[in-house]
């Protein structure tokens, strides 16, 4: 393990940059029990903060590949309500959700991807109210991740289980600013940087953008009244928080029908305790009309045929190549960090909050505004350094967005 004064100030970051935890606030902690000493600190920390209480949920890699090896077709399409029960009442009351990750990417290899499909769909069903908490910021809520012997095997596979686990810490360390003298005004001027460049874009307020790479051209219509987010986001009572640690990433949403062309990942996808790599997805009118993998495919079936919405899209995010993370030249094989190497797409539903008015609206007015709804939301890498991005304006000037895999315009 790190010293304890590196897990601090980690800890520390989750608080207050993650959900920035205000006195008198709950905090429910999701965490792996293999991470408990991490957890414990996180906990003192929102204590010291002036937490009201710390509740947690502790999740086991292992118990999981468990329940989906051997649980009853009936146990996997239902979830208890007492689950869905607690998630909303913290919800509800105002507290503050921080997730740490630390999950093999392999962990439900083998198992079958119909399993792992129906129970995701039934959580998804069940937890509909929870995420519209979630995804309209209506409460703060953040992602951290800390390693595991499989995951920083997967990363540094010639290395010793200890060697591994030692050099994933550093790079997670590196990579959320950590080993900085003062990691939260680090995160202050990071997240400054990015608020240009979401500015910048919504500004310009681009009618759509055109992606050009080997295997990617494609055509993304985006949302009269779309907003850039990036960085701090506000809750609806005015609490700035981040949901990732890290993010690099600025992001909006497409137009749920107006996507048309070919995009192909550059980075494997961590989906379902399975690898998807080396896939592409052809779009018609907003929709996956054709699709392939290398590995995976079913898993990706299973996905794309999850509901309606998952065949189309509901996040484009915007990450240049220059990256700390895509500059480390490691695949993490974990979404968290390899989203922020790359420029990213989602497949399934859209934040609201990304389109004006859109965390009032109801489903028929999210529709009618190009706003995707689905039970899913996941994204996927398609970024590299041979990226090219083009913003349309209204008036059908073509402008340079990204050349090269990096910015081609400057803020200031």
């Amino acid at each position: 393990m790190p010293s304890t004064e590196m897990l601090e100030k980690y800890a520390e970051l989750a608080i207050h940059t993650g959900v920035n935890l205000q006195e008198n606030q709950t905090l429910m902690m999701n965490a792996p029990v293999d991470g408990a000493e991490f957890a414990r600190i996180v906990a003192r920390k929102a204590y010291e903060t002036g937490a009201k209480q710390v509740h947690i949920n502790w999740t086991d890699d292992t118990m999981q590949r468990l329940f989906f090896e051997n649980a009853a077709q009936e146990v996997l399409e239902t979830i208890p309500q007492w689950l869905v029960d607690r998630q909303n009442y913290f919800a509800e009351n105002g507290a503050a959700v921080l997730s740490i990750r630390s999950t093999n990417p392999d962990l439900l290899n083998g198992i079958d991807s119909s399993r792992i499909a129906t129970y995701n769909k039934a959580a998804g069903e069940a937890m509909k109210n929870f995420r519209k908490y979630v995804m309209n910021d209506k409460i703060s809520w953040s992602i951290v991740a800390i390693p595991n012997t499989e995951w920083a095997q997967k990363v540094f596979p010639n290395d010793s289980e200890e060697d591994a686990v030692a050099k994933l810490w550093d790079q997670i360390f590196t990579i959320t600013r950590v080993d900085k003298d003062d990691p939260l005004k680090a995160w202050e001027e990071h997240n400054e940087l990015l608020a240009q460049a979401r500015e910048y874009l919504n500004q310009k307020q681009y009618k759509k953008l055109i992606y050009k790479a080997p295997g990617t051209d494609l055509e993304v219509a985006l949302p009269e009244g779309h907003k850039w987010k990036g960085g701090a986001s506000p809750t609806e009572d005015g609490i700035n928080f981040n949901a990732n640690i890290p993010t690099e990433e600025v992001f909006t949403l497409p137009h749920k029908y107006g996507v048309n062309g070919t995009v192909t990942s550059t980075k494997p996808l961590s989906y379902g305790g399975n690898l998807i790599e080396n896939f592409s997805l052809t779009f018609e009118e907003g929709k996956v009309v054709d699709f392939s993998a290398e590995k995976g495919y079913e898993t990706l079936q299973e996905l794309l045929n999850m509901d309606e919405g998952a065949r189309r899209l509901g996040e484009l995010a915007i990450v240049p190549h220059k990256s700390p993370i895509s500059q480390s030249g490691l695949i993490f094989f974990n979404t968290l960090y390899d989203e922020n190497a790359s420029c990213h797409l989602a497949l399934g539903k859209a934040y609201p909050s990304s389109v004006k008015g859109g965390a009032d609206m109801d489903e028929e007015q999210l529709d009618k505004n190009g706003v995707n709804n689905s039970l899913v939301h996941v994204d996927f890498m398609m970024g590299s350094g041979e990226l090219d991005i083009d913003g349309v304006t209204e008036d059908g000037t073509k402008e340079p967005l990204f050349r090269d895999g990096n910015w081609a315009i400057d803020f200031n």
